[in-house]
């Protein structure tokens, strides 16, 4: 599966995606990430890419026709891929696991990161095929929306996790614990369940299953 990254700061993700599960996805051939700089999409001689909104107001907006040719461009590298055009927004819909599901299902995801004041709006109209946010808040770009969404649906990709119950959905989220067996902590021993140290299987998956 291919992930295109299209920002103005194309190394700024580069030791997340290098290391741990994502790097070994690489290696094997599972995931490819790429990033894209907008800048290379411009005719400007100053590789210029925002400018001050119509209307008034703070702030500059990213210009439609560098993010158009970007697009163009991956989506020509990657070849005939099945691909969906993301815009990360405040106004898009609410990243979870199950859109997790939807996307993994397509060869080549492309991210559009905006920074300053957005993006023209006849991006989201026209050349993305949806918007997504990854939560009630605010951020200075779109890369670590990328980040986040990009390690969400490799994780899916077959062949990525060692193994299929490292997925939390499958397996569910219920307490852990580790040796040793006692730990003191603020002046008293913290003790790890009885149960869990029973060996009996069934009343270690109902215990787990409670919680």
């Amino acid at each position: 599966m291919r992930f295109d990254i299209i920002t103005i700061f194309p190394n700024i993700l580069d030791s997340y995606f290098n290391e741990s599960i994502l790097k070994r996805a690489g290696k094997n051939g599972l995931v490819e990430i790429k990033t894209h700089n907008l800048r290379d999409f411009t005719d400007d001689k100053h590789h210029k890419v925002d400018e001050s909104p119509y209307g008034g107001g703070p702030g500059m907006v990213f210009k439609v026709e560098p993010i158009e040719q970007a697009v163009k461009s991956v989506k020509k590298q990657a070849g005939n891929k099945k691909s969906r055009v993301i815009l990360f927004s405040l106004r898009g819909e609410k990243f979870d696991q199950k859109i997790a599901h939807r996307l993994v299902k397509y060869d080549q995801l492309i991210f559009i990161c905006g920074r300053y004041e957005g993006v023209d709006e006849r991006v989201a109209e026209y050349i993305a095929d949806e918007e997504i946010s990854i939560g009630d808040y605010v951020l200075s770009g779109g890369e670590l929306p990328a980040a986040i969404v990009t390690e969400a649906v490799s994780r899916l990709v077959k062949g990525v996790l060692g193994k299929h119950d490292s997925l939390e959905e499958f397996k569910g989220s219920y307490p852990v614990y580790t040796k040793p067996e006692i730990v003191k902590i603020k002046g008293k021993n913290r003790k790890v369940p009885d149960v869990l140290l029973s060996g009996d299987h069934k009343k270690i998956e109902e215990w787990r299953n409670k919680r």
